[in-house]
């Protein structure tokens, strides 16, 4: 009788996450039941890092050690080697890496010489492209607050995290030193407990979870991801304007279109979202370069040459072939809109997504 009444209170309790989640969704199609990275044909075995080019490497640094309490890995520089003037498809290509070792991602902060005159802007939430990825945490080890300790601008309104409806997650958006937009989601034990683990969220305190691009046109780039990874979105919706969405991203009349990919474990998920109606997201200007100010992130491999042939053969526009350098095989591409991605093959088990 125990077993039934636990059982059945985990049903009700999941029925209202769900619930509880429509206040804020105009339209939610589950697609199907949870497609995740391991379900594709492709080597593609999930995110490997999340990369944001740089100004100022020494303040950035200490900023995201303060903030994060990740483990600084590696810290090196790289100049006019013929490999990385191959990747970076540049002459002369100069530069400095710090890598943090977060649970499940790397962190990579790198500062290019041919970006010391680049004045930096903030973000808006609209984009277009990569605009953000999220720093998750429990409630009681609150990523909002230690964001804010290592002086990150809050974008969200008030002073503390908006919770969207009741379902156990709070949310805030806000600024790195340089502009580069983090969203920061906290989470109750429940949630913990249905969707992460607890003894996970005890051991490594915050971890990262998402690659977020906003497009202009939801549906082409859906398409694209859907030929990248091979598996369909897990979700599309449309979110109607809400006060509390208005709330955390500082925008009124918030009208979003959103599809999500799941890829490997803990939450890492890929989302993009179309901004219309008051704020539509704009077409991008150009095609980003892996040496732009801003975010960047890899797609690890198992075999990088079949994903290069595969890929290429779908018109996946790549800046090189596949290179050796440091840790990884590694090549740059763009998306449909022009947002500068890669893919890596690891060489090091440590720095390998499986191992993360």
């Amino acid at each position: 009788m125990r077993k039934k009444g636990c059982l059945m209170f985990l049903g009700i309790s999941v029925v209202l996450l769900i619930v509880c989640f429509g206040v804020v969704q105009k339209r939610l199609t589950q697609l199907a039941p949870e497609p995740t990275i391991k379900d594709s044909p492709t080597s593609i075995i999930g995110f490997n890092h999340i990369g944001i080019s740089v100004i100022d490497l020494d303040k950035m640094v200490d900023f995201y050690q303060n903030a994060t309490n990740f483990e600084l890995i590696k810290r090196e520089k790289i100049s006019d080697n013929p490999i990385a003037n191959t990747l970076f498809a540049q002459d002369s290509v100069s530069y400095e890496v710090a890598v943090f070792k977060s649970p499940n991602f790397l962190l990579e902060l790198t500062q290019f010489d041919n970006q010391q005159d680049t004045s930096t802007a903030k973000m808006p939430p609209y984009g277009p492209g990569m605009t953000h990825t999220c720093f998750q945490t429990a409630e009681k080890y609150s990523g909002y607050r230690q964001f804010v300790k290592a002086g990150a601008d809050i974008l969200s309104r008030g002073d503390e995290p908006v919770d969207l409806g009741g379902y156990g997650v709070t949310y805030a958006y806000a600024y790195d030193p340089e502009g580069n937009m983090i969203e920061l989601e906290q989470m109750s034990d429940f949630v913990i407990w249905l969707k992460i683990n607890k003894d996970f969220s005890e051991q490594h305190k915050m971890w990262m979870t998402q690659v977020a691009i906003m497009t202009p046109n939801i549906e082409r780039m859906t398409n694209f991801y859907r030929d990248v990874f091979e598996i369909e979105p897990y979700r599309m919706s449309e979110i109607a304007p809400s006060e509390v969405v208005s709330d955390v991203v500082n925008l009124d009349s918030v009208d979003l279109k959103g599809s999500w990919f799941m890829l490997d474990g803990k939450e890492k998920k890929m989302e993009l979202f179309q901004y219309r109606g008051k704020y539509p997201t704009p077409s991008p200007l150009t095609k980003s370069a892996p040496t732009d100010l801003g975010y960047s992130y890899s797609l690890e491999v198992l075999d990088i040459q079949k994903e290069y042939r595969r890929l290429k053969g779908k018109g996946v526009k790549f800046l090189s072939e596949p290179q050796q350098l440091g840790d990884f095989i590694m090549v740059y591409a763009n998306d449909v809109d022009g947002n500068v991605f890669s893919l890596r093959q690891s060489i090091n088990p440590d720095f390998s997504a499986p191992n993360m």
